[in-house]
């Protein structure tokens, strides 16, 4: 089942239509078009073409507006296509998926495949999504999620073995993650415990995992990735941590969102097929080889407690190991809240 833009979800006063699709693809064409050539071209009023126009503002979208000119996206807009992600997936990949939907806008990817998993439990289900009302970080943090910018993509998969065979799955993810960038072209990637991708100390994504079924049976998980492409200044008066995206890291813009997108499932889905095989000791020693906190003066936040210390890594179970700075002794945290420490 490859599904393309699904038009399902009114948010933020904002129902995204075919005719948000059609305005948007000429927009993105590096020329301006007038209101009045938007209204003959798509056989909609001027006052419509107006209204459509206002509420890309509510998606995170940035309009250029020239008096006697008209409008343009200020940037090159990509919209995901099924078809093309799956054109770039590897034969052996490809068999792993057992669903890729693409919707405009929902409330999050992980929350819809949480509930699409109660209906029809399988693995290999993808959903990405263009734009997200409430994306999810750790912790319920916002995801900032304006549309047609940056990845957001969601994954379902069963595991047989219970919670406890899942141990260390996110840095496993995050390898996987790392491997696909890599590809890409992007050097210098930087793993930061437990699920975060970085890039030169500033935050390029996230990993979000959350595990429902039995604690000694069948499980499911659903694994969320979400990576940062291009935000702009008003996306980001929110964000509180320093942060970077592709578009700062490679100027000239020339990799594809559906090419990243292909990139990310021949990574994501052969992990995710073998971990409970391979666990994670397969990937240890390539997760410490892009650890960026090994050595750092960082503070960890466990409930009300916090604890300041120095990185020794993490343990063979993934489990972050940190030497006190009170008992100069090494202390082990299974999970936590990690900031670094000037």
């Amino acid at each position: 089942m490859y599904k393309d833009l699904i038009y399902n979800n009114t948010t933020n006063n904002v129902t995204f239509t075919n005719n948000h699709t059609k305005i948007l693809t000429r927009l993105a064409e590096e020329r301006f078009h007038s209101s009045s050539e938007l209204s003959a071209g798509l056989g909609l009023s001027r006052s419509a073409i107006w209204k459509y126009l206002h509420s890309f503002s509510e998606l995170g979208l940035e309009i250029i507006a020239v008096s006697g000119k008209g409008y343009r996206l200020k940037r090159r807009l990509e919209l995901l296509s099924a078809a093309q992600i799956k054109k770039e997936l590897k034969p052996e990949v490809e068999l792993l998926l057992s669903a890729l939907e693409i919707h405009s806008q929902i409330t999050s990817t992980n929350n819809y495949l949480l509930e699409a998993m109660k209906i029809k439990n399988e693995s290999g289900y993808a959903c990405f999504a263009e734009s997200q009302t409430n994306g999810r970080g750790r912790q319920g943090r916002e995801w900032v999620s304006p549309f047609g910018s940056n990845i957001y993509l969601s994954l379902s998969w069963v595991f047989e073995n219970g919670f406890a065979s899942l141990s260390g799955l996110s840095l496993a993810i995050g390898v996987a993650v790392v491997r696909a960038l890599t590809e890409l072209g992007i050097s210098n990637m930087g793993l930061k415990w437990p699920n975060d991708i970085y890039w030169q100390d500033k935050k390029l994504g996230g990993i979000l995992i959350e595990i429902s079924g039995e604690s000694s049976g069948e499980c499911t998980a659903i694994i969320g990735v979400g990576l940062n492409l291009y935000l702009s200044e008003k996306t980001t008066a929110t964000i509180t941590q320093p942060w970077i995206d592709l578009d700062k890291i490679t100027p000239k813009n020339n990799y594809s969102r559906n090419a990243l997108s292909s990139l990310l499932l021949n990574h994501l889905l052969p992990v995710l097929a073998e971990f409970e095989n391979q666990t994670l000791q397969h990937y240890l020693s390539e997760w410490r080889e892009y650890d960026c906190m090994q050595g750092r003066k960082v503070s960890i936040y466990r409930g009300q407690q916090q604890f300041d210390g120095v990185v020794a890594g993490i343990d063979h179970n993934g489990m972050l190991l940190l030497k006190e700075k009170l008992t100069n002794t090494i202390k082990t945290f299974a999970s936590g809240e990690v900031s670094f420490r000037k």
